[in-house]
């Protein structure tokens, strides 16, 4: 998908604005799993979570092959939002983000802050991201779809600066919600001719890459009821599908209540607060604890970004409602 030099390339230009997140292993987690486990913290970056990177790249793009565009309009659970948001603001574009019903009040608050018109519509994410499509058309704004070359080039750099520090990684377990992070990892994996094994984790209520992959095409969906809002999918990506359907080892799918419990090792093992899909990764390595024992594998703390209220029942031992 790109080359080693686009990647390296794509990294001068992230970290610019993104310094490189710390890869970790804690000695308490690695206990707790019976591997040998390296954290990529991406809840260390600014607004808490992997897409950041991609915010800085697509705006790039956009600044470069759309002089004339007044901004850029999108749809979000949050965290691409803030990404895009605080990318544009900063570039001096209109940054119009659309969100569904009931979303993260704290997500939206943080999106508003790097200044995005946060717009509410829709009872979930795809249904956000139709309006947004129709809007963009009327207010004549660029449309940053939910997953884009410019996107995963971004965020591809957490895979390469990950992979090419560690070798050593046999596994590494990535979220998968339209897809961009697993293909970026995938991307760096192999443009750095790393022999890694990614494992796409799902929960088990969004189920639409899983069967995507099970079947060899697109799968939608009728809900998906999670609480980790950042994998909280309906509607598959085709283009997505098409790098994570052969790249990926397997894609496997996790409870709400595993998550939970991942979420409250990462906070006894290395005081790290994770966001349900950030949690997503470590709650695969712990279904498949047993095939893993030993082995050097790795996971991506891909946000931060947990409502108040949800960490409270996380760490009160309860799993909170979607």
């Amino acid at each position: 998908m790109f080359t080693l030099q686009e990647l390296e390339e794509a990294a001068a230009l992230v970290h610019r604005s993104v310094p490189a997140s710390p890869q970790i292993r804690w000695p308490l987690l690695s206990d707790g799993v019976g591997a040998d486990v390296i954290v990529k913290h991406e809840n260390a970056n600014p607004t808490g979570a992997f897409k950041v990177r991609g915010g800085v790249t697509f705006i790039d793009w956009v600044r470069r092959t759309q002089p004339d565009s007044p901004g850029i309009i999108t749809a979000t659970r949050g965290n691409h939002g803030q990404s895009q948001a605080r990318a544009a603001i900063a570039a001096g574009l209109r940054a119009v983000v659309y969100a569904p019903e009931g979303n993260s009040p704290e997500k939206n608050a943080a999106m508003r802050a790097w200044g995005a018109d946060l717009r509410i519509h829709g009872p979930d994410f795809d249904t956000a991201k139709e309006e947004a499509f129709r809007v963009a058309e009327v207010e004549g704004l660029t449309i940053v779809p939910p997953f884009h070359t410019e996107l995963v080039r971004g965020v591809a750099t957490y895979g390469w600066e990950l992979l090419s520090a560690h070798p050593e990684i046999e596994v590494l377990y990535v979220p998968i919600g339209c897809g961009s992070g697993i293909c970026g990892c995938i991307a760096a994996r192999d443009a750095l001719g790393h022999q890694a094994e990614i494992v796409g984790v799902v929960s088990e209520n969004a189920r639409t890459a899983q069967l995507s992959v099970a079947a060899g095409r697109l799968v939608e969906t009728n809900a998906a009821e999670t609480f980790a809002d950042g994998m909280a999918v309906r509607v598959p990506v085709q283009a997505a599908l098409d790098i994570y359907g052969p790249g990926a080892a397997r894609i496997i799918d996790v409870s709400d209540d595993l998550i939970a419990d991942a979420i409250r090792l990462y906070w006894t093992a290395t005081h790290n607060a994770a966001e349900g899909a950030g949690a997503a990764p470590l709650a695969g390595l712990l279904k498949e604890k047993e095939a893993m024992a030993g082995r050097c594998v790795a996971t991506i703390l891909c946000g931060g970004n947990i409502d108040t209220d949800k960490m409270v029942t996380v760490l009160s031992g309860g799993t909170p409602t979607p």
